[in-house]
């Protein structure tokens, strides 16, 4: 039966935490509950390994002096999650702020959490305490928590929220895992090739010159390459190294970004990819502020801050003056040719039968699918290409050095 390490919280609002053993995530709830405790979190361990997770949550103290000084989105997502648990449960909300203080584990989460507690406490909205952290809460995060206070259902619009940024990062998740391969394979082909020009080719240089003869121009090249690579590598790395500042600084300025937004949507493979990121994002956020309620209008403002191309962002402020002029939101998405056709007409059946919000959640769904067999299909794409290009510059480089040994040698090649 496998273990649960758990962190509950009693009525009174004492944290306690231990380890269960259950058939299911669901039956360890259901004893916490059975307990008079309000469940928080329970992650199943292995059995030879509850102890060392104790161990290891205990040096959580020694572990933060190596933490990053920023709260990452998945972190944002548990504290979100966290928060929601305890306000449906009955919890006051300053109560519910004091709870997530004792449960950070770290002490940026903590100071922030302290930081809400206070502004709350001195008779702030929550929504107004969040916005004096805009570094770590976004516009959207804020305007959900808005609507979910107007509502008068913080906690169900918290645990929308939370599920929201789990998927989110799901999806994140899938792209970045998925380039981790092939960025190892090219750091690798990189390295490979520099060696053998840097070392293995310019020991062929004495061998060529004594023999005296006219070297294929390929061999010239090759070892006029490895030479100064060998002699010059100091010159050419900090080259790489400035190449790739100027590309990450051009990446932060506007104008320059929006041209490189522009330019990656064109290209094979990676255009199609981003543009089914963004549009999975784009549905997703837009179906939960919609489903908050959220008007469409503040909705598609709010929108534009989630999404990370300048082409999209373009394109929502286009569909966010047509819609004031009344006409309607699938139109102008498809005019702008920047969104899918499947997901415009998604969306237009969901204009038409007033189920908008419910119609976004199937266009993000169908588009989480696509993004992933969209990354399956590059990689089996890009794999076999790396791959045949690192053993075509290895062959030039060998054939480039036994091409004259063989002349040398009057043998036939």
């Amino acid at each position: 039966m496998p273990l649960y390490q758990y962190k509950a919280v009693s009525l009174a609002g004492e944290v306690q935490e231990g380890v269960l053993d259950a058939l299911s995530h669901a039956g360890v709830i259901g004893h916490i509950k059975q307990l008079g405790l309000i469940p928080i979190r329970a992650d199943e361990v292995a059995a030879a390994g509850s102890a060392m997770a104790v161990a290891i949550s205990s040096k959580s103290s020694t572990a933060s002096l190596f933490a990053a000084k920023r709260i990452s989105q998945a972190e944002l997502a548990v504290t979100t999650r966290e928060l929601a648990t305890l306000i449906r449960a009955g919890l006051p909300l300053d109560r519910s702020l004091e709870i997530l203080i004792n449960l950070a584990e770290r002490d940026v989460e903590r100071e922030l959490m302290q930081s809400i507690r206070n502004e709350v406490r001195g008779g702030a909205a929550l929504s107004k305490a969040l916005d004096q952290h805009r570094d770590v809460f976004s516009r959207f995060y804020i305007n959900m928590v808005k609507a979910g206070e107007a509502g008068g259902a913080l906690g169900g619009v918290l645990m929308r929220l939370a599920d929201y940024m789990e998927r989110a990062k799901e999806l994140r998740d899938t792209v970045v895992s998925s380039l981790i391969y092939p960025v190892i394979l090219m750091l690798v082909a990189t390295l490979s090739i520099a060696i053998l020009l840097m070392f293995v080719v310019p020991q062929f240089k004495q061998i060529f010159d004594q023999a005296g003869k006219t070297l294929p121009l390929i061999t010239d090249i090759v070892l006029t390459v490895g030479l100064f690579l060998r002699g010059q590598w100091p010159i050419v790395v900090a080259a790489v190294l400035l190449v790739l500042w100027l590309i990450m600084r051009s990446w932060r300025l506007p104008a320059s970004r929006a041209n490189w937004d522009k330019r990656l949507l064109g290209w094979p493979v990676i255009g199609p990819l981003l543009a089914k990121v963004e549009m999975a994002k784009f549905a997703r956020s837009l179906a939960t502020l919609l489903q908050n309620g959220v008007p469409l209008l503040a909705g598609l403002s709010i929108l534009k801050d989630t999404l990370g191309n300048a082409v999209f962002r373009g394109a929502v402020e286009v569909v966010s003056r047509e819609l004031k002029e009344g006409r309607g939101m699938a139109k102008p998405m498809l005019e702008t040719g920047v969104f899918p056709k499947l997901a415009v007409q998604m969306i237009a059946v969901g204009e038409e039968t007033g189920q908008l919000d419910d119609m976004l959640v199937q266009v993000s769904d169908v588009y989480d699918r696509e993004v992933a067999s969209a990354v399956k299909r590059a990689l089996a794409l890009i794999q076999p290409v790396m791959i045949i290009g690192l053993a075509a510059a290895i062959g030039i480089i060998i054939f480039a050095i036994l091409s004259p040994m063989f002349d040398m040698m009057d043998l036939p090649m």
